[in-house]
């Protein structure tokens, strides 16, 4: 019996030491293994790290572009052509001249003082604007018609519209129109401005009278 029983007890150690050997070769080889796993990553990583700069080195560098330089807009300098002005027309639709540059029609009708021929100095100046008219326009013409008031004989008036017309007709020849643009007429007191027979009246039929034509 005890021998039986010490031949169990160096059975057991026995099993024992050859489990305990296996678990120390298996713990080592898996430490080795690991190892190499270890190892082989490390290699990869390495190897892939001596490649990327490689590629890094030998790869085409981009040569440093000047920035471009864009056009610059030169503003325009050059002044817009100025349309000329409308020009004002020199007459009105029945052709007698307007105020030069303006709308308003020249004077046409002088007044005289009673038994006068004489012009004001009014007159004068805008007897010179109908000059200028009748110099620039050598086709047109005039008729210049002479005028008074009632008071006095038939003849004696038609003799003073006469002289009235007259005194305009010489002015004008005097700032250069030629006579030949120039008509006289008179008509005395048969054409009156107003029929009236007070000094109101006599004095607007006293006058000559610019007839263009």
């Amino acid at each position: 019996m005890a021998v039986e029983a010490a031949g169990r007890d160096a059975t057991g150690r026995g099993s024992t030491r050859q489990r305990n050997d296996n678990n120390a070769m298996d713990t080592g080889q898996l430490e080795r293994f690991m190892t190499k796993q270890w190892l082989r990553t490390f290699l990869v990583l390495l190897v892939g790290s001596v490649v990327l700069a490689g590629c890094a080195g030998t790869g085409t560098q981009r040569q440093p572009t000047e920035p471009s330089e864009e056009p610059v807009e030169t503003p325009d300098t050059t002044t817009a052509p100025v349309a000329p002005p409308a020009q004002t027309p020199e007459v009105d639709e029945n052709r007698n001249p307007y105020i030069p540059g303006t709308t308003r029609l020249m004077d046409r009708v002088f007044y005289f003082g009673f038994d006068q021929s004489v012009l004001s100095p009014d007159d004068l100046a805008t007897l010179e604007m109908h000059a200028t008219f009748l110099r620039n326009n050598p086709d047109r013409s005039i008729v210049i018609e002479g005028h008074a008031d009632e008071r006095g004989t038939r003849e004696y008036n038609l003799a003073l519209g006469e002289r009235r017309a007259d005194s305009i007709r010489s002015f004008l020849v005097s700032a250069g129109v030629s006579p030949r643009q120039m008509e006289i007429v008179s008509y005395g007191e048969e054409r009156p401005e107003d029929p009236g027979h007070d000094e109101s009246a006599w004095s607007r039929n006293r006058r000559a009278v610019l007839i263009y034509r």
